[in-house]
């Protein structure tokens, strides 16, 4: 998915400056990174906003103009308003398509429902981990990565070994040597007491 956003250049510098942007619907951000010198920009805090509210807009290349001039960034950093919905400032990276990045995907969980862990022994799937991150080059970012539980049985943990990676993706904990969890199925005690009460049932009926 390509993300279009744009951003005006931003002279004013200070707290007194960046509060009235705000108060004029502005969100005062910073461009860094690469070869070029960091630059402050405003954006538009209801585009921003809306943006924000995109998974895709976290995990992915985006396209920002300034000033009729593009380039690749990724979102690093947002500081949001203690308790009102209000964007108060975003930091973008410049990405260099020929250099790795490391950044956060979510997980997305398929196949739970035909799992035998759920659909035979009436288990709960537990999301251990719901964000992975990876290390890739730019072109090679995927927007999130697939968990397919069909194969999970009751008392088995998934870990990142277990995953489908993309092409040119791999998991910086993984790489590390860490092989960390990231789902479950468990039985709920109720399940477990009515299993227990049949069986004794069952016992009972037999003497």
């Amino acid at each position: 998915m390509k993300i279009e956003i744009s951003a005006d250049q931003r002279t004013l510098q200070g707290k007194g400056a960046s509060r009235r942007l705000r108060r004029s619907g502005k969100v005062p951000a910073i461009i860094y990174g690469g070869e070029a010198a960091a630059q402050s920009i405003e954006m538009n805090h209801k585009d921003l906003f809306y943006n924000l509210k995109n998974e895709a807009f976290h995990a992915s290349i985006l396209t920002l103009s300034v000033g009729g001039k593009v380039e690749q960034v990724l979102l690093r950093d947002i500081q949001m308003h203690p308790y009102k919905q209000q964007v108060l400032h975003v930091d973008f990276q410049r990405v260099d398509k020929n250099k790795k990045i490391h950044m956060k995907v979510p997980l997305h969980f398929i196949n739970a429902e035909i799992s035998p862990g759920v659909k035979t022994s009436g288990g709960i799937v537990s999301h251990i981990l719901t964000e992975v991150d990876i290390s890739c080059l730019p072109g090679d970012l995927p927007e999130y990565i697939s968990v397919d539980l069909a194969e999970l049985t009751a008392g088995h943990t998934l870990h990142l070994s277990d995953l489908a990676l993309p092409k040119g993706v791999e998991t910086v904990a993984l790489a590390k040597g860490e092989n960390l969890p990231v789902a479950t199925i468990t039985i709920p005690r109720s399940a477990l007491s009515d299993e227990a009460a049949g069986e004794q049932a069952g016992t009972e009926k037999k003497a």
